[in-house]
């Protein structure tokens, strides 16, 4: 499939079939792809909690909104997506050491640029912990984004889940004393062959109305 028929393949699935589970090829290369994500000034501000629905959806089940429950127990795996509650000078050292290993600067000045710039936009978006939460989400957003069309790319389906309570996933998983806060969740599997949405034709507005150009 070229990317344009990813796009018309890839739709938001209601209905899993519970007898087809993820490779655990597919999984990693999901997860890589997630790990390759995006984000401003390479900030990457996330962790990822993988959810094995067939051994531990009950972990995390309580926090999830009733209507959404069989696209977590249908379904193979649900991705928690969390954001750091707060960036601390230690996490930008460790950011740079790791830049300066993988050989990402030939020039010292440069990994000093980099360094300075990042924790420039950083300061710019956390004037309050509200603005800091928005911006770190943002970059969340952006690997929700590629992580869906990655799924669809190998004919795995996916459902981005706002249904949830974030208190309760964050008291759960005992995110606040490990510095995180969830922000969106995912699961991934195989579409059931009653799911009424994948009958349905996508809608979009059309071009004329979206795109203007100059």
């Amino acid at each position: 499939m070229n990317i344009v028929e990813i796009s018309q393949r890839r739709y938001t699935t209601k209905r899993y079939d519970k007898n087809k589970s993820v490779s655990n090829q597919d999984l990693d290369q999901l997860l890589t792809v997630l790990r390759n994500s995006p984000s401003s000034v390479n900030s990457q501000p996330w962790h990822f909690f993988v959810v094995n629905n067939k051994t531990s959806q009950d972990k995390i089940l309580p926090a999830i909104a009733e209507f959404n429950h069989a696209r977590i127990t249908d379904s193979s795996y649900t991705i928690i997506f969390c954001i750091k509650s707060s960036i601390e000078d230690s996490y930008l050292k460790h950011l740079l050491d790791t830049e300066i290993k993988d050989g990402r600067f030939t020039d010292p000045k440069i990994a000093q640029s980099m360094d300075r710039d990042r924790r420039f936009f950083i300061d710019l978006n956390n004037k309050t912990q509200t603005d800091l939460h928005r911006w770190e989400s943002c970059q969340l957003y952006l690997a929700l984004g590629q992580f869906m069309f990655a799924a669809a790319s190998i004919g795995i389906d996916s459902t981005p889940i706002e249904g949830f309570d974030p208190v309760k996933m964050d008291k759960l998983l005992g995110l606040k004393e490990k510095g995180l806060q969830s922000v969106v969740v995912a699961s991934i599997g195989y579409r059931a062959d009653n799911d009424s949405n994948a009958t349905r034709p996508k809608s979009r507005l059309p071009k004329e109305e979206i795109y203007t150009f100059v």
